[in-house]
């Protein structure tokens, strides 16, 4: 009797514990669906721009459900800003990791950057441009998230500099964080000028100065394919 009861018990625990992996299943499509909605607003409107009652109306979810799935909307920036940074990372970072460290890794970083914007992953472009200008004078643990996200995004383009410079692809007098900020200041604006004038051709213009800014630097033309217009 006392082996019946015990089986039965597990068997009840086995039931119990697959419908809370359901729920837990059923939890994370909710909230993957709900933060792609989240990324796009957030990349036109800003992280401000950003509510709950907005938010239900784009991804057709009820209001109750997406505060559950949150609980604030500081909850809802921080967890959209995190979102947006594992799609930056995989698009970009993780997509040139095929190429060895150096020029040809940093060609393929600033192309993969180029395309990100000029394809409109989102809507307003680059998020992390969009929601930098939104958060960048409002101190807290928003502001924190999206200003780390840009600080490796910075770093891992001057690291790349710096293996280029060391494996002799670059001029050894090259200033690795001086010609980082220049790429980057290059990826940033052709997607600020590209929203506002609604035309692709400062994608074009930005991969021609970078291209030639590396070659400056020492770069071999054939390491700079991938910035070919």
């Amino acid at each position: 009797m006392s082996d019946i009861v015990m089986n039965g018990a597990a068997e009840a625990g086995t039931a119990r514990g697959r419908a809370s992996d359901g729920r837990r299943l059923r939890g994370d499509a909710s909230r993957r669906t709900v933060l792609e909605s989240a990324t796009d607003i957030a990349s036109v409107d800003g992280l401000d721009g950003l509510t709950i009652g907005r938010l239900a109306t784009a991804s057709g979810r009820g209001k109750s459900s997406i505060a559950t799935l949150f609980q604030s909307k500081e909850g809802l920036q921080l967890a959209t800003v995190a979102a947006a940074r594992e799609i930056f990372t995989a698009l970009i970072v993780e997509r040139a990791r095929v190429e060895r460290r150096g020029v040809r890794r940093l060609s393929a970083l600033l192309r993969n950057a180029l395309d990100y914007s000029r394809d409109r992953v989102f809507t307003g472009g680059c998020f992390f441009a969009a929601t930098a200008a939104d958060v960048d004078s409002k101190p807290g643990p928003v502001r924190d998230a999206v200003r780390t996200a840009l600080v490796d995004w910075y770093g891992y383009v001057e690291a790349q500099v710096r293996h280029a410079i060391a494996a002799g692809e670059l001029d050894s007098a090259a200033d690795a964080e001086q010609l980082a900020f220049e790429l980057v200041a290059l990826n940033e604006e052709a997607n600020s000028r590209s929203l506002l004038l609604q035309d692709e051709r400062p994608y074009a213009l930005a991969a021609r100065a970078m291209r030639e800014r590396l070659r400056a630097a020492g770069a071999a033309p054939e390491l700079l394919s991938t910035l070919d217009a």
